[in-house]
């Protein structure tokens, strides 16, 4: 792939694209043995949850508060501290993992040649009884690209000469074209802006007269 004449990418069609069939394919004979391990850890036997552990509670009376001195039982009902976190809870209990000394890894599934692979040679060849049209499928942001100065060759030279010929003679102008409407653009909406502003400052004056 040339941009502006110089080389950015290159590759083999089928290494890029899905002109062929996989060269391998996963060996339909084979699975994975009933006795694989691919648990890299495991829970720890020797790990007990602590006595009491499940009795600790969320949240406790906060120890600090005190019962306000206008605080009246018969009119305000009995007065209960409010909550706090408890320090001392942990959340629910999980056991300890260590490493599973019986783990084999990922099991990875064997692959044999894939017997409809055949390489085709014309791969390239989509328009084996000639082209006649050029279409673009495109996704953009901006309007104002130009599509022209279209070639069809299979000729690397003939293509960059065409290219030199069209569009380097004329891409700078083309730049200058567009800078100079994008300029005149940003012109009219600073001072479109510069205009709204005043008429603003206008209005704020007004309003204080009154």
């Amino acid at each position: 792939v040339f941009v502006d004449n110089k080389s950015v990418r290159a590759g083999k069609l089928d290494d890029e694209f899905d002109f062929l069939a996989e060269k391998e394919i996963k060996d339909p004979d084979q699975s994975k043995p009933s006795d694989w391990v691919d648990e890299r850890e495991i829970v720890d036997p020797e790990d007990e949850k602590p006595e009491g552990y499940d009795d600790i509670p969320m949240e406790i009376s906060d120890p600090d508060a005190a019962k306000p001195d206008d605080w009246d039982d018969e009119d305000d009902g009995e007065w209960e501290p409010p909550m706090v976190d408890n320090p001392d809870y942990k959340g629910p209990w999980n056991p300890k993992m260590i490493p599973n000394p019986d783990y084999k890894g990922s099991w990875e599934h064997p692959m044999i040649p894939n017997p409809d692979y055949d390489y085709d040679n014309n791969m390239h060849a989509v328009c084996s009884g000639g082209c006649s049209h050029v279409g673009f499928e495109l996704w953009q942001v901006a309007s104002g690209t130009i599509f022209d100065d279209i070639i069809v060759t299979d000729s690397l030279e003939e293509a960059q000469e065409f290219a030199k010929e069209t569009f380097f003679k004329k891409k700078d102008s083309e730049k200058d074209m567009y800078d100079a409407v994008q300029a005149e653009e940003k012109k009219k909406a600073d001072e479109a802006m510069a205009d709204e502003m005043d008429e603003e400052d206008f209005d704020m004056d007004m309003g204080d007269e009154f």
